[in-house]
């Protein structure tokens, strides 16, 4: 073979497997019956806080009680209004192709004061009526029993701490299932006990905010799990055989990356995840069920050095032990972050309070600030993280059927989310890369279907693939160009990341409505829509294209000033005329 001859057949190999490189970046597909979902919670969307005779959620008193623990001061009292706009609901959701919608009950709207000697008729109704709005159009409801919204007579009580909590949460079950059962086939007990927990009792964050730590965060987890396991064995027991539905439950949990390679970073890294996940995955997923071995003999040793007569942490009796193991048909994680971690020192360096369920754990947790950001504190993009987590699970318990019940990003607002969809093809993309290595994930569920109500950061942060404009008594809500990639994702099995639209007419107009103000200025940075004070800056791109209908539009809506051209001499000319169309 001569030497030119050579060099083209290595150009020509060159080429091809130049092609297959590009090709698996920009399109991967994931298995045939893979599940595509989108997740929202009762507390976050719904509104309708006093409709009819809803009663009072542990939310609820805090946030109009004690409104300076929330960013902005504010409550869900209306948020999306889900409660009277579901009929929208499903129709993003059909937008979006998805097959699953993950959505919570509000206690306190089906038994106002958690108590089967009251339940609301109108409560009942409402999910009811969503349920069957979600089968009309084939889309599969999943219900999570519990997402926080914990009766506030319930926690007058001590709630989770108190072990009267187990027989409630089983009456209130069972009413679901009674209810609902004969059309929802899967449900979640429990959304990520660590929150309903550490952040609720151990701390001051998460309603009711107890900031007591070092002993209730573990009676909760304690009675929880107990809980957990009695709605299970009567489901499984009394609904299963013929209602044929999956149970399981929701961890969650940020990846613990070593900030380096050394032994004690490592073992900093698997004891926080035996912490955060083992806590209640171990008694549930482990072969041999109780607590993680570590968090044992770590909580009894130091709970006797702080002068305590016995653990912090109680203890289950073989009998509980065996009740509680296996009784999950999936599970569930949620993950949206990581962090870099190394273990605390004897002195207590890192200042935990003692005893705390931090200083039980000894890890010291930070940010790399080299990671890009969002639009929460405490999230940063490592798409790594996620590949890591679902590698562990597969390890820790047997390769358990996985199904990613939330992954998102937030942001500070707009239509223009391409963060967010670069978030959403690399997680995925570690996703797909977790499968391939034998990771049993069957299904991912996006968080969340439209901006809401974010918990202590009220309504500064976004997580929505739906822009909701809180400002409008109709709570108008349009897509963002995230939602348009989620969908084509969702419809084709795939990632593609060459898939990067720009925003339609519908979309151009809501992000005019979101400034009062509406101008031009060149942009030499591309389509990217920036809100300075009050003000909307607009690329050439968009104005130049601006149909005369978009125009006749802003007219009916209000918009008085444009300064363009020639979409500026369009408006005057569409003043001086009758409105009487519109797009």
């Amino acid at each position: 073979m001569s030497s030119a001859l050579r060099m083209i057949c290595l150009f020509i190999i060159y080429l091809n497997v130049t092609y297959v490189l590009a090709t698996d970046k920009f399109q991967r597909n994931f298995p045939k019956d893979f599940i595509w979902g989108v997740g929202s919670s009762s507390y976050q969307i719904e509104g309708g806080w006093d409709a009819n005779d809803k009663g009072e959620s542990i939310w609820d008193f805090m946030t109009h009680n004690y409104p300076e623990r929330i960013a902005d001061r504010s409550n869900a009292d209306i948020s999306s209004d889900s409660y009277h706009h579901w009929r929208k609901d499903v129709q993003m959701l059909r937008q979006l192709n998805v097959n699953v919608y993950r959505f919570s009950i509000s206690w306190p709207r089906i038994m106002p004061g958690g108590y089967m000697n009251k339940v609301s008729t109108d409560g009942i109704k409402y999910y009811s009526n969503l349920i069957d709005e979600l089968l009309h159009y084939n889309i599969t409801p999943m219900v999570t029993i519990y997402h926080w919204e914990l009766p506030q007579r319930l926690q007058e009580l001590g709630g989770w701490t108190n072990s009267e909590i187990i027989p409630l949460f089983k009456e209130y079950s069972r009413l679901l299932f009674e209810m609902y059962g004969d059309r929802v086939k899967v449900w979640t007990t429990i959304n990520e006990p660590w929150h309903v927990c550490e952040q609720s009792y151990g701390i001051d964050y998460m309603a009711p905010a107890y900031d007591y730590p070092g002993i209730p965060s573990y009676l909760c987890g304690h009675n929880l799990l107990k809980a957990h396991a009695e709605v299970v064995h009567m489901y499984r027991q009394q609904y299963k055989p013929s209602q044929m539905g999956r149970i399981g439950i929701t961890l969650d949990v940020s990846w613990p990356e070593p900030e380096t390679q050394s032994p004690e970073d490592l073992q900093a890294s698997e004891r926080a995840m035996q912490f955060y996940v083992g806590w209640f995955g171990h008694p549930i997923f482990s072969h041999h069920g109780n607590y993680p071995a570590v968090m044992i003999e770590r909580i009894r040793n130091l709970s006797k050095q702080q002068g305590f007569t016995r653990s912090r942490l109680p203890s289950f009796t073989k009998e509980e032990v065996q009740r509680i193991r296996g009784t999950s048909d999936f599970f569930g994680i949620n993950h949206y972050t990581t962090n870099l971690v190394r273990p605390n020192d004897h002195n207590n360096t890192a200042n935990f309070p003692m005893p705390s369920f931090n200083h039980d754990m000894g890890v010291v947790e930070r940010q790399n600030p080299d990671w890009p950001g969002s639009g929460s504190p405490w999230l940063k993009v490592y798409p790594k993280g996620i590949y890591n987590l679902l590698m562990w699970i597969r390890r820790e318990y047997n390769n358990p059927t996985i199904i990613i019940t939330e992954n998102g990003v937030s942001d500070k607002g707009g239509l223009e989310d391409y963060a967010r969809i670069d978030y959403y093809n690399s997680y995925l993309t570690s996703v797909l890369d977790a499968i391939e290595d034998g990771a049993n994930v069957q299904g991912y569920i996006a968080w969340s279907l439209m901006d809401s109500y974010e918990w202590k950061a009220g309504f500064t942060e976004k997580f929505g693939l739906y822009h909701v404009d809180f400002n409008d008594p109709a709570r108008k809500r349009t897509p963002k160009i995230s939602a348009r990639v989620f969908a084509q994702i969702c419809k084709t099995n795939a990632i593609d990341w060459s898939y990067r639209p720009s925003l339609d007419e519908e979309q151009i107009i809501a992000t005019m409505h979101m400034s009062k103000r509406v101008h031009y200025a060149k942009h030499n940075s591309g389509n990217t829509f920036s809100d300075i004070r009050e003000t909307l800056v607009l690329p050439l791109s968009v104005f130049d294209y601006l149909h005369a209908s978009v125009i006749r539009k802003l007219v009916e809506d209000g918009v008085d000033e444009i300064k363009s051209v020639p979409q500026r001499r369009m408006l005057s000319f569409f003043k001086t005329i009758p409105v009487k169309t519109s797009i």
